[in-house]
């Protein structure tokens, strides 16, 4: 499969809108090229490409006019008065990504058409495949490693593009263009980005060497909103064991050069990950077939990169990294941007993960993540997925600041699966919840029909032990009726206090479907963008409850989220839920830790610098302190949820004029959700497969996990 790209030669006069014109298509391999039309200045041109003779560009999509051929300058982007040129309006949930759609195949196949003898200089281009970005979108430039390909980012295009206006700087073969040339040129579309969207971040996403590129032209650029995405950066390449082999591939004839890159590929990455690369929804069988087929056409393919990266054009990058390497190291100390680093634990090449803990301790602003299974060739493995990063980690914005509600991106088909059918499928399968609601006239059915369709609606419950009742409720709302629920968090899962350096983390997950800090203004935009929220009044005085206060309400005094519901016409949703007791054991809760002294004095200090919620309440909800429970686990009974009926606020203005009637309503919520728990406690002892050995009996001869029945209703 080929991939599409354009190139395009453009200038821009004093910042004003150029024409547009085409000179006749010649052809460029596989591609249909369309060249610089005439010399005029003031005329933009661009070089368009077809596959198989299909164009991909079409004049009414609007896409890909703003590249550049070599000046290192953007042209105006084309409008159209037929289609919404400036982007989508939004994405729905579990939309597809196309991640498994391109492969390490298709890597090395276009970059056989990629590196014709050509002398430079380096270019930008935009990948066709990214498509339309969602409107106010911003730019993504990504820098490549040492194959200057550009093309390094394949696997990901599809699911960028829809957020990020993607760019990719090509260095051709046989330019020798030097590193401060290079910094130079990504450093004038930085600026004209800049001048055309002063509102917007840019994005630099830098592959090894073009992490270097990326620290540089922050560094010399404090003033302009950069993010950076760094992975595995080259920044260490003095210390890499690369560094002695340079005198000795100088030496090396060049029949052997073949060989030295066959030995470089495994070294700088995992040929079994890339191959692992396979769209979703594949049978076990088939998937096998589709990784074996992977495999065997890979191995042929790596004889190309001898046409990549030629004897001399190895020597000149390697030492171009050298110089890069020292470059940026220079000056990391004067980069304000927003940094994250992706390190592998398998790097071959660099010692990344030292690294990582440098730069994390250097940069003024950089957060870690630290991929333990993956090699020096990040982007191209299978089970990264670069969008989902910059989603979990709370990178991505399209303003100064990241906005938990406007910037939110709803979750994938691909996230979706690789969440419920790998990282938490054994607790799926131990819990196998039940999820009932109530109708209209009261009736409770199995399964969400009674929640409503439209929001925006507020859903009002208990929080278990550690928040375990989450993953089950979000997977239902998305499953059955494709919904996001938007959990409202405590502001520490949000803070640098919970950043760890694996590859993902239970809050990265958190973040990733839909978790927003709790606070007025963020419940305010939600219910005005009718969304569905999630909410505990509870807390986490609630969550990490003592010993013997399980399915006990720790709720304020005060109407909380009663008057807000009602300002917004919200269908206030309670639910109650019930099964903690039967997965785990409380054996070490707050007063516990406080009776040990030296824990004590360290919760004291940690809840004094932690994030406080609440701080105008009084009773047991403000007791909100953080700490991790000592638990112990059980055979794993089952989750129980019931959504009760529905609570229509639209047009119940007594609620806003009165508060007594406000707080009436709140309390007939409050006693709803008590009812609902001593419902489902007495209910769950009439289920047969309350256990998870009776469960899974019934469901190797019978039914998959959400299938297996429960009590009687």
């Amino acid at each position: 499969m080929a991939s599409a790209i354009v190139y395009c030669s453009a200038t821009r006069l004093l910042g004003l809108p150029s024409l547009t014109a085409f000179s006749r298509p010649k052809i460029c391999g596989r591609f249909q090229c369309r060249t610089l039309a005439g010399g005029n200045p003031a005329v933009v041109s661009s070089e368009s490409v077809e596959t198989n003779g299909a164009p991909f560009v079409r004049d009414q999509d609007g896409i890909g006019s703003r590249i550049d051929g070599g000046n290192g300058r953007f042209g105006p982007k084309r409008m159209d008065n037929t289609k919404n040129v400036m982007g989508l309006e939004e994405l729905e949930v579990l939309w597809d990504d196309g991640f498994g759609t391109y492969s390490v195949k298709d890597f090395l196949d276009m970059a056989k058409d990629m590196v014709k003898p050509d002398g430079g200089p380096p270019r930008w281009f935009c990948p066709l495949e990214c498509g339309r970005s969602l409107k106010d979108s911003p730019v993504l430039l990504f820098l490549p490693g040492i194959d200057g390909t550009g093309l390094g980012i394949i696997l990901h295009h599809k699911s960028l593009g829809k957020v990020f206006e993607v760019r990719c700087m090509h260095i051709p073969v046989y330019d020798r263009t030097s590193f401060e040339g290079l910094v130079k040129f990504v450093e004038d579309a930085v600026k004209l980005e800049h001048a055309l969207a002063p509102n917007k971040p840019i994005y630099l996403v830098g592959d090894s060497f073009g992490g270097c590129l990326a620290l540089s032209v922050a560094a010399r650029n404090p003033s302009i909103d950069l993010v950076l995405v760094l992975a595995n950066p080259a920044t260490s390449f003095g210390k890499s064991q690369l560094q002695p082999l340079l005198p000795v591939l100088e030496a090396l004839p060049n029949r052997l050069h073949v060989t030295v890159l066959y030995l470089l590929s495994f070294i700088m990455g995992d040929l079994i990950k890339m191959a692992m690369v396979i769209g979703d929804g594949l049978p076990p069988a088939r998937t096998l077939e589709q990784l074996l087929g992977n495999l065997t056409a890979l191995l042929p393919q790596l004889s190309g990169l001898a046409d990549i990266l030629p004897k001399e054009t190895l020597l000149w990058k390697l030492n171009l990294l050298k110089a890069g390497a020292a470059y940026a190291n220079s000056r990391v100390h004067a980069v304000k941007a927003e940094v994250l680093v992706l390190a592998s634990g398998k790097d071959n090449m660099l010692p990344t993960g030292a690294e990582a803990q440098r730069l994390s301790k250097s940069l003024q602003n950089c957060k870690v993540r630290y991929f333990k299974d993956n090699a020096h060739t990040l982007f191209l493995e299978d089970g990264i997925n670069l969008l989902t990063i910059i989603k979990a980690t709370s990178t991505y914005r399209r303003s100064h600041r990241h906005d938990y509600v406007s910037d939110f991106i709803p979750p994938t088909a691909t996230e979706f699966k690789k969440a419920v059918d790998q990282d938490n499928v054994l607790f799926h399968l131990a819990t196998s919840s039940v999820m009932l609601s109530t109708l209209e006239d009261g009736k409770i059915v199995r399964g969400l029909a009674g929640v409503p369709n439209e929001g925006p609606v507020l859903l009002i419950g208990y929080h278990m032990l550690l928040g375990l009742e989450l993953p089950p409720l979000v997977e239902a709302f998305l499953r059955e009726k494709k919904i996001m629920v938007r959990g409202m968090a405590h502001p520490v899962v949000f803070t640098k206090d919970f950043e760890t350096l694996q590859g993902f983390s239970y809050f990265d997950h958190l973040r990733l479907f839909g978790a927003s800090p709790v606070s007025a203004s963020n419940l305010f935009k939600l219910l005005s963008t009718k969304s569905y929220v999630l909410l505990y009044p509870g807390g986490a005085r609630e969550a990490l409850h003592r010993k013997g206060e399980e399915y006990k309400l720790f709720w304020p005094d005060q109407p909380e989220f009663v008057r807000m519901a009602a300002r917004f016409g919200a269908t206030i949703v309670p639910f109650g839920v019930v099964g903690e007791d039967d997965v785990a054991e409380l054996v070490i809760d707050y007063n516990d830790l406080m009776n040990i002294p030296f824990v004590r004095d360290w919760l004291k200090e940690a809840s004094i610098n932690a994030a406080r919620v609440r701080t105008d309440s009084s009773g047991e909800v403000a007791n909100q302190f953080l700490f991790i429970p000592g638990v112990f686990p059980k055979i794993p009974g089952r989750f129980y949820y019931l959504f009760g009926k529905p609570v229509e606020t639209k047009g119940r203005v007594e609620i806003l004029k009165d508060r007594k009637k406000a707080s009436e309503l709140y309390l007939q919520i409050k006693s709803e959700v008590e009812s609902m728990m001593s419902y489902l406690i007495k209910k769950r002892e009439e289920d047969p497969y309350r256990g998870i050995i009776q469960r899974a009996i019934y469901r190797a001869i019978s039914a998959p996990m959400d299938q297996v029945p429960t009590f009687k209703l």
